[in-house]
């Protein structure tokens, strides 16, 4: 702090913005749990409901063409079991359950949590919702289907997600399959490298004034980016946020996949049937258990 003309002023951190750009270490942790942050929560709920952007969720069109392809290439009928993880507001499971699924919703997100349940309520719809982080879910040979749907497995670290493949793999019935999409580094070079700051008001981050420096890390031989925003409030607190994203290729995806004891059963440009090809932005994959691997 010093002095102004007898008005006490904050200073920045200068020394550790200077540290925070450099290079982490890939999947370091940023500030945790930041979306059941009341406003940042609140922020993120209303993207996931924005339906003029795909910024959070998939806009409602696709989503129903997502879920009527998911249901036929599945094989899904009426009163089969599927878990959507990393559900946010219920966009998937309102559809799924529309479809006549019998559908559970697990997100680490109160806001979204909360807001699905009383949507599911509104439309009669009996979809079970769980406040959870689905890296410790422990069900057991219940659903026909898992569902990890726009790039959720992408934050995650390689221990994380062998984690909650292993969780999959003993929440599977036999005979169940797990659909997943991942992004790829096409997508990624698209957006390019993130260099930049701004000043608000009131923005995502914050309800009040703050500046936002927003700094983008590329490790291209391990096929990561980090994408990190530093936020500074007027009384210069400052807060790191790092969102990860681990980027896939079939051979990566397939391998991780049959590592982990999958067996891949079709893979695709996306989670509506376009074929992949070598420039597709995304990967999507149906899976299933190998034999004798259930549990």
């Amino acid at each position: 702090m010093t002095e102004d003309n007898g008005k006490v002023v904050e200073m920045f951190d200068l020394a550790a913005l200077l540290d925070l750009q450099q290079k982490p270490e890939p999947f370091m942790p940023g500030e945790p749990l930041f979306w059941n942050d009341p406003h940042i929560s609140t922020q993120m709920l209303n993207a996931h409901l924005d339906s003029n952007s795909d910024l959070a969720s998939r806009r409602p069109e696709t989503i129903d063409a997502i879920v009527s392809w998911i249901v036929a290439e599945a094989g899904l009928v009426p009163g089969a079991a599927v878990l959507d993880l990393g559900c946010g507001p219920g966009l998937y499971a309102t559809r799924l359950a529309q479809h006549g699924m019998a559908v559970t919703g697990v997100d680490y997100s109160r806001r979204s949590i909360d807001y699905a349940r009383q949507a599911a309520q509104s439309a009669g719809l009996a979809i079970t919702y769980r406040y959870e982080n689905y890296l410790d879910i422990a069900d057991e040979n219940q659903y026909d289907l898992v569902m990890l749907i726009y790039g959720d497995f992408c934050p995650l670290s390689p221990e994380q997600r062998q984690k909650l493949l292993g969780n999959i793999r003993r929440a599977l019935r036999p005979g169940g399959q797990f659909v997943l999409d991942v992004t790829t580094r096409t997508l990624r070079k698209k957006y390019g490298v993130t260099n930049h700051w701004y000043a608000v008001e009131s923005g995502f981050w914050r309800p009040g004034p703050h500046l936002v420096l927003e700094t983008g890390f590329d490790y291209p031989e391990e096929s990561i980016y980090l994408d990190q925003p530093i936020v500074i409030e007027p009384d210069g607190k400052q807060a790191v946020y790092r969102n990860w994203f681990q980027d896939f290729d079939p051979d990566s995806l397939c391998r991780e996949l049959t590592d982990n004891g999958f067996e891949v059963k079709g893979l695709w440009g996306d989670l509506l049937g376009t074929p992949w090809q070598s420039d597709s932005d995304w990967v999507g994959v149906v899976a299933a258990v190998r034999p004798g691997l259930l549990g």
